[in-house]
């Protein structure tokens, strides 16, 4: 059971679930820094990824799709930014009703072009973004098989890991974001525009929940499904959380995810005697171990620096 070609397949499904994965957290770490907490994910991801669909359905064209999905992206972080920061609504609210309003939304939109409330599979003609092979390394012998061949997306969804990195410590903009997260009243005192900056992470973070949304209807599969989703948004965010939005150890958490990911699609693919709902769980379960691990040791580390500092003010 356990071969090489078993080994290498798994892996190239770890690396395929977590690209989504990745792009949302990133999109996450984005308004985080700007001292935002973006539980709209899932609802930005639902609309890019139909979006996505419809652009490439109508257009004959993969390219227009992917477009249209993170235009789509882009607007829903608009929608959120006008709704928050100019129209002064709670956050989290408006997070939870964005979300509510996706997944009805998008089913509405879906069965008024398609008749469908299911799937547009058997409406709208099916477009999927490229797999790109690479030159060399897909010769090499297990290597090959993990690293090659993926979605174009995928490749994009961890060059995006240095990239959001770069931007937030290497630029001039992400310099400003990260000092309005910190302290908004310290960085207007200085003369940074902090309504400005929360537009721009949420423009942002709208990219990167556009591709992730294309990723899941134009290369996970080729069509768009009711709530496809199902929860990375949320998954992503608890990346984000578990990692103190560190772009590099987020995008590692998000990785761990898509291996459990991974693991429960590989486990019910092959018929184990487990019930299809405990599989089902695993990606779920694993979430909330790692957010309670991580908890205890970043509580474990406060008690021990508390304890020193007793020890060096007695």
């Amino acid at each position: 059971m356990f071969t090489i070609e078993w080994f290498a397949n798994f892996g190239f499904s770890v690396l395929r679930l977590s690209t989504p994965l990745i792009f949302v957290a990133l999109a996450a770490v984005i308004n985080r820094k700007a001292g935002m907490l973006n539980m709209a994910l899932e609802g930005m991801m639902l609309s890019a990824a139909l979006a996505g669909v419809i652009f490439a359905g109508f257009s004959g064209s993969v390219w227009i799709g992917l477009f249209g999905a993170v235009i789509f992206g882009v607007l829903s972080g608009g929608v959120l930014a006008v709704s928050n920061l100019s129209g002064k609504t709670d956050l989290y609210l408006t997070c939870i009703a964005f979300n509510l309003v996706a997944g009805g939304g998008t089913v509405f939109v879906m069965y008024l072009l398609t008749g469908e409330k299911a799937a547009t599979s058997a409406a709208i003609k099916a477009y999927t973004i490229p797999s790109v092979v690479i030159p060399l390394i897909d010769k090499i012998p297990f290597l090959g098989q993990v690293l090659s061949g993926h979605n174009l997306l995928t490749y994009l969804a961890f060059l995006g890991i240095y990239l959001v990195w770069f931007f937030l410590y290497r630029t001039r903009l992400g310099l400003r974001m990260r000092a309005v997260g910190e302290n908004p009243q310290a960085a207007a005192s200085v003369g940074i525009n902090v309504k400005k900056i929360g537009y721009v992470s949420f423009l942002v973070s709208g990219v990167l929940c556009g591709f992730a949304g294309a990723f899941m209807s134009m290369g996970w599969v080729s069509f768009f499904m009711k709530n496809m989703t199902n929860g990375r948004g949320y998954i992503g965010l608890s990346a984000m959380n578990i990692a103190g939005s560190n772009p590099i150890g987020t995008a590692v958490a998000a990785i761990f995810f898509g291996f459990s990911d991974a693991l429960a699609t590989t486990l019910k693919s092959q018929g184990t005697n487990f019930p299809t709902e405990f599989i089902e769980m695993i990606p779920y379960a694993a979430t909330i171990f790692a957010l309670v691990l991580i908890n205890m040791i970043r509580i474990n580390q406060k008690k021990r620096i508390e304890k020193g500092l007793k020890r060096e003010g007695a």
